[in-house]
């Protein structure tokens, strides 16, 4: 397992963390999903051998999100 720690500069209430933290059902290989709108940060915790880093950020960005590596 690994986990990433992004930055979502433009997540701005508890509906974007909801949305977001979907991302644990739309990605095969994504095991957990933690938002916090209030410090604008997204951790994944995610099978590096099911989907990679690369693959989440730009599911992020898909659902309208800027995502930076934190």
């Amino acid at each position: 397992m690994q986990k990433i720690l992004l930055k979502v500069r433009d997540m701005h209430c508890s509906s974007c963390v909801m949305r977001l933290e979907g991302l644990e059902d739309d990605l095969e290989g994504v095991v957990e999903v933690n938002g916090s709108y209030q410090n604008q940060t997204l951790e994944v915790i995610f099978d590096e051998q099911r989907v990679s880093a690369e693959q989440i950020q730009s599911a992020v960005r898909a659902l309208g999100y800027t995502p930076e590596t934190a």
